[in-house]
Order: C-alpha cells, then sequence, then structure tokens
C-alpha cells in the first residue's frame, strides 16, 4: 500500500516550489488570483519577507503541495490512501477530490486569515523532545499545568504542547528533570488547543453550506487518527483547529494494516524524518503487552545507539560549539569545542575546550 503524506505549516521555506510553478502556470496564474497577490513570487522570492507570516505561509504550502501532487499524477504516480499534518489535511482531501483546487485554496485562505489574527496574544507553543506522551501528561498533571494542551503528538518522543507562553517558560526546569528537553516554537499563537475556539467557531460559520464531496480513497483525520467520514469532514476540519494533531497515532493506524510505503509530497522531509522515528518506536516493546520473537524490540546495543542519536539531535538543535557549560564531573564552567557526535557507537558526547575531552550529555548542563 502506498499512502501520500503531505507536511504542514513549518515546511516552509523560500525557493519551495521550484520549477512547479512553470509546470502548472493555469494552476499558478489562478491561485494568484484567488489569493491577490503572486504566490510564485512569494514562494521563490518572498521579497517583502512574508512566508513566515501565517496569513501567507498556509495558502503558499498548500499551493506547492498541490502542484507537487499534480505533477505526481501526470507522471502516472498513484497512492492507495492519503495523510496530511495539520493544514496538510487539506492537500490530502484535496488529492482524494473531496474538492478542487481552487475551492481548497479558498478554504485554507479563510483559515489562515483567521488563524492569523492570534498574532501577537500570550499563547505560543513548544516542542518536548526525549519524553513520551503518557509521560508528558503526568508530567503537566504533577506541575498543574492546568493551562497547557497537548497540542500535536508527532513522534513516540516527539510532542508539542500550546498554552500561555509564561506557563511554557515555567515547565521547562521540569521537564529537563524528567530527562526531555523543551523548545519554545517561532508560532503566532497556541494553534491546536482550546484557545483557538473563537478562530474554531468563525471558520465553522464558513464552512455553512459548503458541498464537500466523499473521499474517493482513504483520508486518515488528524483529529481521531481513523479514516475519514463524508458526513466528518466539515466537522473534522473544525475540531482540528482545537483539539491535538494525532499524527503519531495516524502512522501508526496505516502500519498496523501491512505493508505500507510513504511519500511525502511538498517541499522537505519533516514527514518522512517523523514517520522513520515512528517505525523505530512502534518496534518497541510496550509495558504489559508481550511481543513474538519476529516483533521483538532491538537489542540494548541498538537501542542505546538509537538512543544516542536522538540526544545528539537535540543537542546540536539547540547548542552549537561554543556553548558554556556546567560538568556534573569536574568544577567550574567549560567551553563546548566540538558539535555532539556519538561515541563507540552507543554514546552521546561533546568535547570540552578546558578539560580537553569528551563529556556525556548527561553529564553537562547547558548554561
Amino acid at each position: 500500500m502506498k499512502v501520500f503524506i503531505f507536511p504542514g505549516q513549518g515546511s516552509q521555506q523560500r525557493g519551495m516550489g521550484g520549477q512547479l510553478f512553470d509546470e502548472f502556470p493555469e494552476l499558478t496564474e489562478a491561485a494568484s488570483d484567488i489569493l491577490g497577490y503572486s504566490i510564485k513570487a512569494l514562494c521563490l522570492d518572498d521579497p517583502d519577507g512574508l512566508l513566515d507570516q501565517t496569513r501567507y505561509t498556509q495558502p503558499a504550502i498548500y499551493v506547492v503541495n498541490a502542484l507537487a501532487y499534480f505533477q505526481r499524477l501526470r507522471d502516472g504516480a498513484q497512492a492507495d490512501g492519503f495523510a496530511g499534518h495539520s493544514l496538510g489535511e487539506f492537500n490530502a482531501l484535496l488529492a482524494a477530490q473531496c474538492f478542487d483546487f481552487a475551492q481548497g485554496l479558498r478554504l485554507v485562505q479563510r483559515r489562515a486569515e483567521l488563524m492569523n489574527q492570534v498574532s501577537g496574544g500570550e499563547g505560543g507553543m513548544a516542542a518536548i523532545m526525549n519524553l513520551r506522551r503518557h509521560a508528558l501528561v503526568e508530567l503537566l498533571q504533577a506541575q498543574q499545568a492546568d493551562g497547557v494542551d497537548l497540542a500535536i503528538h508527532n513522534a513516540p518522543l516527539q510532542s508539542v504542547i500550546a498554552g500561555p507562553k509564561a506557563e511554557l517558560a515555567r515547565l521547562e526546569s521540569a521537564v529537563e528533570a524528567a530527562g526531555g528537553m523543551l523548545y519554545p516554537l517561532n508560532t503566532s499563537g497556541a494553534f491546536h488547543s482550546r484557545y483557538m475556539q473563537p478562530i474554531a467557531d468563525a471558520f465553522c460559520a464558513y464552512l455553512q453550506g459548503l458541498e464537500l464531496a466523499p473521499p474517493n480513497k482513504p483520508v486518515i483525520a488528524n483529529v481521531s487518527a481513523q479514516p475519514y467520514s463524508q458526513e466528518a469532514i466539515a466537522d473534522n476540519l473544525v475540531r482540528q483547529l482545537t483539539h491535538p494533531v494525532q499524527w503519531c497515532e495516524s502512522i501508526q493506524y496505516l502500519l498496523a494494516q501491512g505493508e505500507v510505503q510513504f511519500e511525502e509530497v511538498g517541499h522537505g522531509e519533516v514527514l518522512t524524518k517523523l514517520v522513520e522515528k515512528i517505525r523505530a518506536g512502534s518496534r518497541l516493546p510496550v509495558p504489559g503487552v508481550a511481543v513474538s520473537p519476529r516483533d521483538a524490540a532491538p537489542g540494548p546495543r541498538e537501542a542505546a545507539l538509537h538512543s544516542a542519536i536522538e540526544q545528539v539531535a537535540q543537542w546540536n538543535a539547540r547548542h552549537p560549539a561554543g556553548t558554556r557549560v556546567r560538568s556534573l564531573r569536574v568544577d567550574g564552567d567549560q567551553l563546548t569545542r566540538s558539535t555532539a557526535l556519538v561515541l563507540l557507537g552507543h554514546r552521546a558526547a561533546v568535547y570540552l575546550q578546558g578539560h580537553n575531552g569528551y563529556f556525556a550529555l548527561d553529564e553537562i548542563q547547558a548554561l
């Protein structure tokens, strides 16, 4: 089974779309007419620095995803089902012929305009790495973080929370004490949380009376991690604004159907990398559930290597060479002289200048 997956907000980058605009000039012109500006210029050059603003980001990603999909159709590629991450779900529904290109773009345009209204507020989002979902939920409860919602579950060890920025900042030390890492995200609001209810209400009103066709192939919904039904299309698109994106569960649902080949359609490889993490995480044992030898988890060395790779990626995403750290083994602050790397096939470490040697990441603390 082949499944096309479509990325959402966060995949934007100047230059995205490349030659697609010239390959589909009529659709490019139609998109520009609907939006009131040149979609080609926005995506390729971003002359006014608007590409990272929600109002412009979402239509741009939708158009690039759509053109990339039409290119695959022209080349004879077919899929047995579709899934999209947040905004990308609109492209999944387009691929399943629930609406045409123009109607889908108008839906995305209205969604983006509404979501752009929360810019400048007190709400924000933060990525949480190296904690499983149940551990994160327990941590939020223990910290009495009643104002924080789980917004996205991307992979077994990668989630996103949303809520007041001050509350998110308060949780950083607790997350780190639990073995995780918290990274504030550059978003204009607390998307996929209760704080988007006014936006959801307005989008619901916009959807009233619109005719949406039933999917001609399975589309996995973010809010349920289950295939769409015809009567739930508008409801799911509204609920997606206030409910978590269950991407990890969506991919796990598809993996449970048998052999699946995923192909990311759009700019970048964000979802491809997430699928790899979900596949790896799905091979780990679940407490209290027996597994057969054929489905057994990786051995200790493979598990240790996987953990070290995760640690290295998280460290390097946040701390460049030259970061000042405090060692748990020696006195005095030190500077890192390198990026982190995996030593001996299992140890995540970084070179400390003052000590002239490698220290494990779990033995140092960034200042």
